[in-house]
This record gives C-alpha cells, structure tokens and sequence, in this order.
C-alpha cells in the first residue's frame, strides 16, 4: 500500500481478532516509530512493546478510554522525555507506527493523552519520562470501510495564500 493510500484508508480500530501479529510485522511497526524524523535529532522518545495479556488488560484499565487494549495483539506504550518538542515527536512517530501497521493489515489506535503516572509505575518507566499514549495494534475484528471518512470539505480547512481564500 503506498503512503497517500494508507492515509486516506486508515481508521481507528478498537475491536481486534484474536491473532497474534508475526515478529517482523512488530519489528516493522516500532522501527517506523524509531526513523521518524524529530525536531534537532532529538528522538526524545521511547517505546515499551507490551505482549503480554495481562498486561495489555492492565494497560486498558488505566486509560479510561482504552478498555479495549485488552484485546489487542499487542501495545506499544510511547514516552517522551522533557523537551520542548518531546509531545509532536512522540505524536509523529506514533503516526509513522499507526500507518506502517495500517499497510500490513494491522488496525490500531490512540489511546490516552498524558496523565498516565500509574503506566510509568506498571511498565517501570522512569518518573522524568511522561507517558504520552498507549496505541493498541491487532488485527481488525471486522471489515472496515476503508476510505469512507466524514471528512468537512477541503476548502473549509485548506486555504491558498490568505486565510479567506478556500483550497479548491
């Protein structure tokens, strides 16, 4: 699947088979997060690869919107270090991740927004690194309709040289 394809067809999926995802679809998956791009090189990231079920169900009790993380195939927990551009690194490479998994079949979606102390203490991740998201990976338990996106009309968001001027 090209890039352009992945953008325009992903979805967050929060329902998952209950299929392991191959070691090198993994692999793949956290090494998209490793080389993407960050402010200065910094890398100001770290991902922690949860497999375990019980830890996975652990994982969606501590975000109250994650419940469903129990499910997944697997999870990679995103920290970032204190860095003024630790937040949009961490965010772009959880992008990266979430269409390299897209591109192989593999569903996925945000979990959580900071403000997740009790994950650092689970997983061991030092207090000086914030907990930035859990973003849950498996293989989608039901077909989606890929590209069908209540997306407003482009010219409402785009603009072309001045903010009045719709992208068309």
């Amino acid at each position: 699947m090209d890039t352009f394809e992945a953008v325009r067809t992903v979805l967050a999926v929060r329902a998952y088979q209950n299929k392991p995802v191959p070691p090198e679809i993994i692999r793949r998956i956290v090494e998209a997060g490793h080389l993407t791009a960050s402010s200065m090189n910094g890398q100001p990231w770290h991902f922690v690869v949860v497999e375990n079920h019980e830890t996975l169900r652990q994982l969606g009790a501590l975000a109250r919107t994650g419940g469903y993380t129990a499910q997944a195939a697997f999870a990679i927990v995103v920290a970032v270090e204190e860095s003024p551009f630790g937040v949009s690194d961490g965010s772009r490479a959880i992008q990266s991740m979430i269409l390299t998994a897209w591109s192989e079949g593999v569903g996925s979606n945000w979990v959580g927004f900071g403000g997740l102390p009790a994950v650092n203490t689970l997983l061991g991740i030092p207090a000086q690194l914030q907990v930035l998201a859990i973003v849950p990976f498996g293989y989608p338990a039901k077909a989606l309709g890929q590209g069908k996106k209540n997306r407003k009309p482009l010219g409402e968001v785009a603009h072309r040289e001045r903010f009045d001027k719709p992208f068309e």
